[in-house]
C-alpha cells in the first residue's frame, strides 16, 4: 500500500495506551506511522492506585488531573489523542453487583456510543484498528463496551448506509485485540527473575493460574519492540495517579523485560487483506 499508514488504537481510559501496546505504539511512531488514540471514558470513577497520590485534594479534582496525566503520556509517546466522550462507569463490586450508574459508557445502547468513533475513524482513515477482547482483557464494564463498540464502528465506518451523517465511509483493513498479560509472558518473567535469584511478583498469581493453550493459541501477532520499553515505562509513570513507581508494575527489572519477552502481542481478529500467519507487523500485508 502505497501513502502514509495509520493506525488507531481504542481504549476505555487514560493509562490504558500506555499499560496496553504503548512500547509498539512507539516503534510504529518512529517508523513514521501516525497513531491516534481513542479513549473512550475520562476515567472519572478510577481509583487512585498509586498510595503517594490517595491525597483529598487529588480525588476532589481527579478528572482533570487525569487528563492532564494523559497530555503528558501523549507527549512522550509521540502520539495523537482524542476524547470520545464517555463517562467512566467505574468498577462494579459486591455479591450481586450494583446497577451501573446512569449514564455511564457501559450503560449505553452500542450504536450509539460506536458513534463518535465511526466519525473518528472516517476523518483519521486508519488501516488498522486495535482494541480489547470480547473479555476486555479484564472484565471491567467499560473494558467490554469499549470491545464492543470497536467491533460494531470498524463494520459500520466503511457503510454507506451506517450513520451517513458522520462523513464519508472509510473501512479500515484490519482489526486487532491486544493480549498484553498472559500466562506465557508472565511466567517467563518470573522464570527469568528467579534464574537472575531476584524475587518474582507473580508467584503467587501463577499458583492459581492454570495453563490455557486455546488462550494462548489466539495470539497470531508479535511485534518486536524491546528497544521502545523504558519510553512505555515513563508514558505509564505519567498516569502517577494510577501507576506507582514503588509497586508491582516495576518489580521485574527493564532488562529482564528485554530479554525475557520482546515483543507486545496481539490477535488478529478481523482482515480484509492476506497475510501470513504468525505475523510480526501490525501492518503485515499493507506494505
Amino acid at each position: 500500500m502505497s501513502g502514509e499508514l495509520r493506525l488507531l488504537h481504542v481504549h476505555a481510559h487514560p493509562d490504558d495506551e500506555s499499560s496496553k501496546g504503548a512500547a509498539s505504539t512507539a516503534r510504529y511512531v518512529a517508523e513514521g506511522v501516525e497513531v491516534l488514540v481513542a479513549t473512550c471514558t475520562g476515567g472519572e470513577r478510577g481509583s487512585i492506585l498509586n498510595p503517594k497520590m490517595d491525597r483529598p485534594e487529588v480525588l476532589a479534582n481527579i478528572s482533570e488531573i487525569r487528563r492532564k496525566e494523559m497530555d503528558a503520556a501523549r507527549e512522550i509517546l509521540g502520539i495523537r489523542q482524542e476524547w470520545l466522550g464517555w463517562v467512566d462507569s467505574g468498577y462494579p463490586e459486591g455479591d450481586p453487583l450494583p446497577p451501573l450508574p446512569d449514564g455511564c459508557f457501559a450503560a449505553l445502547k452500542v450504536e450509539d456510543a460506536a458513534a463518535p468513533l465511526v466519525k473518528l475513524i472516517r476523518e483519521f482513515r486508519p488501516q488498522v484498528v486495535t482494541t480489547y477482547d470480547e473479555n476486555g482483557g479484564y472484565p471491567h464494564p467499560d473494558h467490554v463496551m469499549c470491545h464492543q463498540i470497536t467491533v460494531a464502528a470498524f463494520e459500520a465506518a466503511g457503510d454507506a448506509n451506517a450513520y451517513p451523517e458522520l462523513g464519508e465511509p472509510w473501512q479500515p483493513l484490519k482489526l486487532y485485540y491486544h493480549h498484553t498479560f498472559h500466562r506465557e509472558r508472565m511466567k517467563a518473567l518470573h522464570d527469568a527473575m528467579i534464574a537472575r535469584g531476584l524475587t518474582s511478583p507473580y508467584e503467587d498469581r501463577l499458583k492459581d493460574w492454570k495453563p490455557d493453550p486455546e488462550n494462548e493459541r489466539r495470539i497470531t501477532t508479535r511485534v518486536e519492540c524491546a528497544q521502545y520499553f523504558e519510553l512505555r515505562d515513563r508514558a505509564l509513570l505519567a498516569h502517577a495517579t494510577q501507576i506507582d513507581p514503588d509497586g508491582a508494575w516495576f518489580a521485574v527489572p527493564l532488562e529482564v523485560h528485554q530479554a525475557a519477552w520482546p515483543t507486545e502481542d496481539y490477535e488478529l481478529a478481523r482482515s480484509l487483506v492476506e497475510s501470513e500467519i504468525p505475523e510480526n507487523d501490525l501492518f503485515a500485508g499493507l506494505r
